[in-house]
């Protein structure tokens, strides 16, 4: 909203500072600051009110070192989160910019199936929550409506060099590259980045080629099937990651910085020229989007680092592993997800082998036999007698370096 303050009053009045809202940068660095003030700041006087309310979380005891003393702890602390990205983005980001939609929709979509789960455990004293298959549904239903809107939608597009093979008379509207004549012209396409590949790119309409002439036409179908996929994995994964002070947060911190460089290189043209990658008009803005949830994500860990006085339950966990998994797929980096969201995931693989084993061998043996001391993987350390601050700790450094090597593939191939 403030954007359009500004460049109302820079084109009709020629306020001096107001041309300044033009430039990503500056609107991103606003949206990191307002997003730190509203996350810490009011944020504390939520907790305060969440307490007062009673909203605590009742902890299963599982046998964890300090677990019990985190019974009554205020929970759906996710709402500050949730704020903390809504609010900046709306003040600062072009809001008729479909990318920026669509991450707002995400937000609010998941922000609502998380505290509609948090309700249910609080409120109705159900400790299983929202039934697992509404959670899903929830989850394939944003994935659709991602999907089906990146593939029709007319402002989704990418840039692609058409190359001639010639190297003479060069045609109006063509430039040299070399010595091969090349015209850029925006197209839809169902291509994305593959990593650590030369000519960096994969399109989900070429899946299908193998099954002969004919099955092109169901590119969608695969398009869609790989959205629904990475959306109900890595949100999943960051709700499993949510297990102890911090961890879930900071991890997401680091990945959302990670984003939103992918998200300034992807967006700027001479940028992505010179790094041979693929150049998405107007996903620029998705930096301010960015900014907004790195900023929400520091601001809560000041309450929920350990010691936690707030744990963000199912309405941030939810909400932030959607958030994540969106965002990579509107910047056509959803294949670095393995890598970048490496937490994430094996978080989730933890749980999946675990239960997985568990049931096999319980059918072939009789009795259900365990991968792990406990799933998943931040409680198997905790068994172990690992301290959890030094568990989440060791988990960032790996985030951290997880994060490097997703930047330098843009150049490692």
């Amino acid at each position: 909203m403030l954007y359009y303050l500004f460049n109302y009053l820079d084109r009709n009045y020629n306020i001096p500072g107001a041309g300044v809202f033009q430039y990503i940068t500056f609107r991103m660095a606003m949206a990191v600051i307002t997003s730190l003030i509203v996350t810490t700041v009011w944020g504390r006087r939520l907790i305060d009110y969440i307490r007062f309310k009673q909203v605590g979380e009742t902890i299963r005891n599982l046998g964890l070192e300090g677990q019990m003393q985190k019974q009554g702890t205020p929970t759906m602390g996710g709402i500050i989160i949730l704020l903390g990205i809504l609010i900046p983005t709306l003040l600062f980001a072009k809001l008729d910019n479909i990318y920026v939609i669509l991450m707002l929709i995400t937000t609010v979509w998941l922000g609502a199936i998380g505290f509609l789960d948090d309700y249910i455990k609080v409120f109705k004293k159900n400790k299983e929550g929202l039934a697992g298959k509404f959670k899903i549904t929830g989850q394939v239903g944003l994935a659709l409506i991602v999907g089906y809107t990146m593939y029709f939608n007319s402002n989704i597009i990418i840039r692609q060099e058409v190359k001639l093979p010639v190297k003479y008379d060069v045609p109006v509207g063509f430039h040299m590259k070399g010595n091969t004549p090349v015209y850029t012209q925006d197209i839809k396409s169902t291509k994305t980045t593959m990593p650590f590949y030369k000519n960096n790119e994969f399109d989900y309409g070429k899946v299908l080629k193998f099954l002969g002439k004919g099955y092109e036409h169901y590119t969608l179908v695969v398009f869609l099937a790989f959205v629904i996929f990475i959306i109900t994995f890595i949100s999943n994964g960051a709700n499993i990651t949510d297990g102890i002070d911090g961890l879930a947060t900071g991890t997401s911190a680091i990945i959302g910085l990670t984003l939103a460089i992918l998200a300034y290189v992807s967006g700027n043209t001479l940028i992505a020229d010179y790094l041979n990658i693929m150049y998405i008009p107007n996903s620029a803005e998705l930096v301010i989007f960015a900014g907004a949830f790195v900023g929400a994500c520091v601001g809560f860990l000041w309450y929920n680092s350990y010691p936690a006085q707030v744990f963000m339950g199912d309405t941030g966990s939810l909400a932030i592993g959607g958030i994540i998994a969106v965002f990579a797929i509107m910047i056509r980096k959803e294949l670095l997800l393995p890598l970048l969201c490496g937490i994430f995931v094996v978080e989730n693989l933890s749980v999946i082998i675990q239960v997985g084993w568990f049931k096999f061998t319980k059918k072939k043996y009789g009795e259900g036999r365990r991968v792990f001391l406990m799933a998943p993987l931040h409680h198997h350390y905790q068994k172990k007698g690992f301290h959890e601050a030094k568990i989440v700790t060791r988990f960032w450094i790996i985030c951290i370096i997880l994060a490097i090597v997703t930047v330098i593939t843009l150049k490692l191939r």
